[in-house]
């Protein structure tokens, strides 16, 4: 029985890993996109000016699209495309920043195989995979621009609420979606407040990014709930002092903080899913 349980569960963790991979091959290309100013729109097109095609309007696929990667490796095996430009003015590695890597791959397939190692078979595991690639799109274009997106905070705050609502109604949840609810809006509401004193220290996009972290970790009852958000708090303060140390940032330098605050978030699911498993 314990034999066949372990099995079941490694089977879950490699499934999740894959997946995670998969969505994770899928984060450099909507990086590249949504990384940009916010008075600038989204990128529609590679840096060497090729239009982004396929699922989704483009949004989906590998980060180097479908010219240049032949351009790419055209090069690598010495020979020259058809249609390709001239070898003056062909894609340089340095015009190519959006280029497949398996970094944001490596590092979603890691987050969703612990989230089922720790939680198990339970309907909030669903929700916690959906969830992971967009958590870690996020993170790479707050890193970049220092930004957080509308398009991606305000669905990920409404589907995060919606989606654990659906857990709620069946059989082995682990969580209370009343309490979930709750904690969207006390961190949500936290992080505004941090925002009204130092508007200058605390984007408007971190409040929004809140809303949907603290849905997450209070699924799992007040005590995930502090846990992962001071987990955040703290990992962005040692990420600070350590730059001031260095002398790589000063006191008033702004840091990319929804990074420190998902990976809080991640620590605190991970804490709550094997406190319920341990029950």
């Amino acid at each position: 029985m314990y034999a066949s349980a372990s099995a079941t569960t490694a089977i879950l963790i490699a499934a999740a890993a894959l997946w995670g991979a998969a969505a994770g091959l899928l984060v450099p290309r909507a990086a590249y996109r949504l990384a940009v100013e916010p008075e600038e729109g989204w990128r529609a097109a590679c840096p060497a000016g090729h239009p982004f095609t396929g699922p989704a309007c483009g949004w989906l696929g590998i980060a180097r699209c479908t010219e240049c990667a032949a351009v790419v490796g055209a090069a690598a095996s010495g020979r020259t495309p058809v249609g390709a430009p001239h070898q003056g003015s062909a894609p340089k590695r340095r015009t190519v920043p959006y280029a497949p890597t398996v970094r944001h791959a490596a590092v979603t397939a890691l987050a969703c195989a612990l989230l089922v190692a720790a939680t198990g078979v339970r309907p909030e595991l669903v929700v916690w995979l959906l969830l992971a690639p967009f958590a870690v799109l996020l993170a790479v274009v707050d890193r970049r621009v220092h930004r957080l997106p509308d398009v991606l905070t305000l669905p990920l705050a409404a589907a995060t609420a919606a989606l654990l609502g659906l857990a709620s109604l069946l059989p082995g949840h682990g969580g209370s979606w009343p309490t979930a609810l709750l904690g969207g809006v006390a961190l949500g509401g936290g992080y505004f407040l941090l925002f009204l004193i130092n508007p200058n220290g605390m984007g408007f996009g971190d409040v929004k990014l809140a809303v949907a972290l603290g849905t997450a970790l209070g699924w799992y009852g007040w005590t995930v709930f502090f846990a992962g958000a001071f987990a955040g708090f703290l990992l962005g303060a040692v990420y600070g002092v350590g730059l001031v140390i260095l002398r790589r940032a000063g006191r008033r330098t702004a840091i990319p903080f929804g990074p420190f605050m998902i990976t809080g978030t991640l620590a605190g699911l991970l804490l709550g899913g094997l406190a319920v498993s341990a029950v």
